[in-house]
């Protein structure tokens, strides 16, 4: 195969297909990106066998053909070329290595089979819909941080999408939740989801999809089954493999009853929250909220450091109700008022149950945090 492509758009490519590419894979097929090219576009594919990236640019070639080669290297070679750059690509036969040039620099890339590269088949995708670009992000980046890590608790490592009926509307729900937290962000049901299965989407997909939703207006098409979706994005397709599992009853966790309502600015919390906790190195960094009448105090005890205090008076909060203490991690009450755009709304029952929290300005947006003790 010979051809020739620009840089700019090759390198928006390796970067989305770079992140799905498996670097740690005992399978070495796993790491290189699949160049295809049939005269007029060039195609780019990489799949860990769980996810599959594929996206098209457009290119020239005087010889068509198909090749793989590492990744990771060919986006560090194209990252690091200057602006503007056209690049050449030469394999002679599928035994020799793909030769690459640009300008006066040339590299030589060693080559593994194309018959050995795997293919990732989407099989039947029943349910359709169309979201754009900006409601599906919101989605992602109102819960993904609440995604669980461990591996043992595998149903929580990803979104949970499903179709809710409130009132006469229908509403996508996007869920997360790692036992600690638990965002759930709500959107207007797109046509075609009202039949759709609960699913739920990998960490990993939702991190690469993340990616790929840089344009506000663009249109996403979304085709899904039991066990698979796929996400459509300009003239890129995203196949991946659902979580084979069940996302547990998120409801119950859900307080409906505390009646305690502080209302504190987003700006002033967050910054007191972040100089509190400085003074404790340790990973769960515990702080300690006391609610008075328009007033709060955060502290932070640490063993090795010392005591760190700040307070908030009636220009950042409303409260008018009980006084109550209650004790949060730090990173975890971080997460959530990163995702509030101006007022945290926070309803409280003891210092010992969950508390629910809201963005004033962000109805369909809902947080809660589990207490610990301080």
């Amino acid at each position: 195969m010979k051809f020739k492509v620009d840089r700019a758009p090759l390198l928006r490519a390796l970067s989305h297909v770079n992140g799905v590419a498996e670097k740690r894979n005992t399978i070495p097929i796993l790491a290189n990106v699949l160049l295809e090219h049939d005269g007029e576009t060039l195609r780019l594919t990489a799949t860990d066998m769980e996810i599959a990236v594929v996206e098209e640019i457009p290119s020239t070639a005087t010889r068509a053909g198909a090749v793989t080669i590492p990744a990771a290297v060919l986006f560090e070679i194209v990252r690091k070329l200057p602006d503007g750059a056209e690049i050449e690509f030469n394999q002679e036969s599928a035994e020799e290595p793909l030769h690459l040039r640009a300008g006066r620099y040339a590299t030589s890339l060693n080559v593994l089979p194309v018959d050995d590269f795997p293919a990732m088949v989407a099989g039947d995708l029943p349910h359709h819909f169309t979201i754009q670009a900006g409601e599906l992000r919101t989605l992602i980046d109102r819960t993904r941080f609440a995604m669980s890590n461990e591996e043992t608790r595998y149903y929580l490592n990803g979104i949970y999408l499903h179709v809710v009926l409130e009132g006469k509307k229908n509403y996508l729900r996007a869920v997360a939740t790692d036992g600690h937290r638990l965002a759930k962000v709500d959107t207007e049901a797109p046509l075609g989801v009202k039949s759709m299965p609960g699913i739920i989407v990998p960490r990993k997909t939702v991190t690469e999809v993340r990616k790929l939703l840089d344009n506000d207006g663009a249109d996403v098409e979304v085709a899904l089954s039991e066990t698979r979706i796929q996400f459509r994005i300009g003239s890129i397709l995203l196949t991946s493999k659902l979580v084979d599992g069940t996302f547990p009853e998120y409801s119950r966790v859900i307080p409906q009853n505390n009646s305690r309502i502080l209302r504190v600015s987003k700006q002033d919390l967050a910054a007191a929250v972040g100089r509190v906790a400085a003074i404790s190195q340790e990973r769960s960094r515990p702080i300690k909220l006391t609610v008075t009448k328009n007033h709060l105090t955060l502290s932070a005890i640490s063993p090795d450091q010392g005591i760190a205090q700040e307070e908030l008076d009636e220009n950042s909060v409303s409260y008018d109700s009980d006084d109550v203490e209650i004790g949060f991690q730090a990173r975890y009450l971080t997460d959530i008022t990163d995702q509030i755009d101006a007022e945290a709304e926070f309803a409280l029952a003891d210092s010992s149950s969950p508390t629910l929290i809201r963005d004033t300005e962000q109805p369909a947006v809902l947080y809660v945090l589990m207490p610990i003790r301080v």
